[in-house]
């Protein structure tokens, strides 16, 4: 059974019925789920020996009531990878990443749509609609195809072209933008209000984090329950690193996490888009709106973040920093992973690991620290990111 009990505001504690079809909050914030932490200590660690090896396995703490609900495409159980020779490189004894470029549609956002696609089933919801840099969008529109549900969806222009491709293959209606995610999303509230669709737009609806969420319970499971000393995430709309600081904190509820140890929490941005960096070093708790955002990392250039102010209590709750890298950086990670670890990052990826060599510099890292990095998506969905100048024979040349 699951222990999903109620549904609450994530500023003000408004409560809503588990059943209600709801976005936002009254006060505009965003909603989230909430478990009955007290019952759910009757779900012990052991529950989870021999169970399927993708996210439902922590179903108790999952908001789909009914299993017949459930949407899959296998998503979830991501591999830890040791990351050997680039740590001895570094100087990190214990250096390791998590690749959700394995999940169905080649990124983290598999996750969030088959929360949010099993709950929408659940709720009767026939038509989705959102704004997306590309990755959620591809991952909404395969796993609502899965259940008939009609997708409508709007990305900016210069988005990576084969993500449009995914969304438009899979049956959504794909609009392209003149503008950033920002302007993508006043078009799919506008279209929303007119046509009655179920706006799933970035913590616009209370169920993505919950499937974000599950990679918490996976590293904790994946690493024998003992945390690592630091989680770097790249950050754009935060709903992955608001998911993992939530679950961290379900499993300390629940019994699952002993003693007083924490992951420190790292947001990782793009110095052309960097909202989120700014406020932490400001100590703020919102963060204003970034002009003219630009990077090529797609996935976090996102100018304000709706969940601001979650990721920002998460980071400092955690003790954790933000900092921002640049683009020749993060192309220059990109290659370094997959030239010394055989592991082709996405562009947010890379933006992790140069941001843990900053921190190695500074000395905020020290070699026994256990540093996991989050790649988010595979690298192969942005054959742009890096190019070659290949030498070309012809046929009658030897090497």
């Amino acid at each position: 059974m699951s222990y999903f009990s109620h549904l609450y505001c994530s500023r003000c504690e408004k409560s809503f019925e588990v059943n209600q079809v709801v976005n936002l909050c009254d006060c505009g914030s965003p909603i989230l789920a909430g478990y009955n932490l007290t019952g759910a200590r009757k779900f012990q660690k052991e529950d989870l020996n021999g169970r399927r090896p993708d996210m439902w396995r922590y179903w108790e703490m999952l908001p789909v009531l009914e299993e017949e609900n459930i949407v899959s495409l296998g998503e979830g159980f991501t591999p830890i990878l040791p990351l050997n020779r680039l740590g001895r490189e570094l100087g990190l004894n214990h250096l390791m990443s998590k690749d959700e470029g394995l999940n169905p549609t080649g990124s983290f956002k598999a996750r969030g749509a088959a929360a949010g696609v099993s709950r929408a089933v659940e709720l009767g919801i026939t038509e989705i609609a959102m704004p997306t840099a590309g990755n959620a969008g591809g991952a909404w529109a395969s796993y609502a195809a899965r259940k008939n549900i009609k997708s409508h969806i709007a990305m900016p222009r210069d988005a990576p072209a084969i993500t449009a491709t995914e969304c438009a293959v899979a049956g959504a209606s794909v609009y392209l933008v003149e503008g950033n995610i920002a302007d993508c999303g006043k078009i799919i509230a506008a279209g929303s209000e007119k046509y009655g669709w179920f706006e799933v737009s970035t913590l616009k609806e209370p169920y993505r984090i919950e499937g974000k969420k599950t990679m918490g319970y996976e590293i904790m499971e994946q690493l024998n329950w003992d945390p690592p000393d630091y989680i770097f995430y790249p950050t754009g709309g935060g709903v992955g690193i608001i998911g993992i600081w939530k679950a961290i904190r379900e499993m300390e509820a629940i019994g699952w996490l002993e003693g007083n140890k924490r992951p420190k929490m790292v947001v990782v941005q793009a110095e052309g888009c960097a909202p989120l960096v700014k406020a932490f070093q400001e100590g703020k708790k919102t963060a204003e709106p970034w002009p003219n955002p630009q990077t090529d990392a797609a996935g976090i250039r996102v100018p304000r973040a709706l969940g601001d102010f979650l990721v920002l209590k998460a980071v400092r709750e955690s003790g954790g920093t933000a900092l921002a890298v640049g683009e020749e950086e993060i192309k220059n990670s990109v290659q370094k992973m997959a030239e010394k670890e055989g592991h082709f990052i996405c562009p947010e990826g890379g933006a992790n690991l140069a941001a843990l060599e900053k921190l190695l510099q500074q000395g905020v890292i020290n070699n026994q620290d256990r540093v996991l990095l989050l790649n988010t998506g595979a690298g192969i969905k942005y054959p742009e990111t890096l190019s070659f100048e290949l030498p070309i024979l012809k046929k009658e040349d030897r090497l």
